[in-house]
């Protein structure tokens, strides 16, 4: 199935905020007001910048109206995109002109409860008026739907429930749906069950694949998804963003990894992968730590080698 690959895949960078709402210490403004240029400069072709929830809930991002404010200006090919938890959170997203959002659910009914205090029938209603306001005026609408591949309350979920819960946000009006290992205990022959199941009702276009790397198999992971039509993958830069289920583990499928592996691979993503390494660099300065993306440290070493050799 290899040599039906799709030509060109759409890297979505969650990094500037699944990624910094994991961190303990608050990164000022300035610096995700960088990183987030650096990312665009590196021609990540839609970077989700921050969240507009209540500060209480996420500190790290409490500054979510500052960092919107100082890309407001911003009118180049790249689409900024937030998320929003609720109404209040749109009112937000709207005062500072973002063309698109993002909302989030879970796939099981008990992480849904944990995660936002509400069931799923309940969410369905929540959204509802924010999906007619966006339709209203233009907004695009993303929607993130959490632990597909297994939850930490339940095991794993059905793909019966995973797509019950795509359908009514396509229903809602969702133009995609990212399909998130939040815990990432998927495996291959699992991501092809539930991609069979989802696909054989939804437009492959409409679905993402969100995967986390706790135990290493997020790229495999992808890869099915890309043998089975999926052109848009969720990253953060470096990996960043932890997995609060499996404490010390990685997390996020890190970007130059992604990246770096299509490339290889003959997929274009029009990003710039020598770019991607500087921004990824700039996030082990302001976060005060090496970053966990394999790919990076073996790209900086060969970028150190022709240095050396070129001397």
């Amino acid at each position: 199935m290899l040599d039906r690959l799709p030509q060109r895949v759409q890297v979505y960078e969650v990094g500037p905020r699944d990624g910094l709402q994991n961190e303990p210490g608050f990164i000022p403004t300035e610096d995700k007001v960088r990183l987030v240029r650096a990312l665009i400069d590196a021609g990540l072709p839609r970077v989700e910048i921050t969240s507009f929830v209540n500060p209480r809930w996420i500190p790290a991002l409490a500054d979510a109206d500052h960092v919107a404010a100082a890309l407001e200006a911003y009118e180049g090919p790249a689409i900024l995109t937030a998320l929003v938890p609720n109404e209040r959170g749109l009112d937000r997203a709207l005062d500072h002109g973002m063309r698109e959002v993002a909302v989030f659910m879970s796939a099981s009914e008990s992480h849904n409860q944990r995660n936002i205090n509400k069931t799923r029938a309940e969410t369905y209603d929540a959204f509802a008026p924010v999906f007619a306001r966006c339709a209203a005026v233009g907004v695009a609408v993303r929607a993130y739907v959490s632990v597909v591949w297994g939850c930490p309350y339940e095991g794993e979920v059905a793909a019966a429930e995973v797509l019950e819960v795509t359908r009514r946000l396509i229903e809602l009006g969702a133009y995609q749906i990212s399909l998130g290992d939040t815990i990432g205990v998927g495996n291959p022959a699992q991501t092809r069950r539930i991609l069979d199941a989802v696909l054989n009702e939804v437009p492959v276009e409409r679905v993402a694949l969100h995967m986390h790397d706790t135990r290493g198999a997020a790229l495999a992971n992808c890869l099915v998804g890309l043998e089975m039509g999926v052109t848009t993958f969720d990253a953060s830069l470096g990996g960043l963003g932890g997995c609060p289920y499996a404490p010390g583990a990685s997390g996020n499928l890190a970007t130059e990894d992604l990246v770096n592996m299509l490339h290889g691979m003959g997929i274009e993503t029009g990003v710039d992968l020598d770019r991607l390494v500087d921004a990824a660099l700039l996030v082990e300065q302001l976060v005060g730590r090496p970053l966990t993306g394999r790919a990076l440290k073996a790209l900086v070493a060969a970028r150190q080698t022709r240095r050396r050799s070129s001397e």
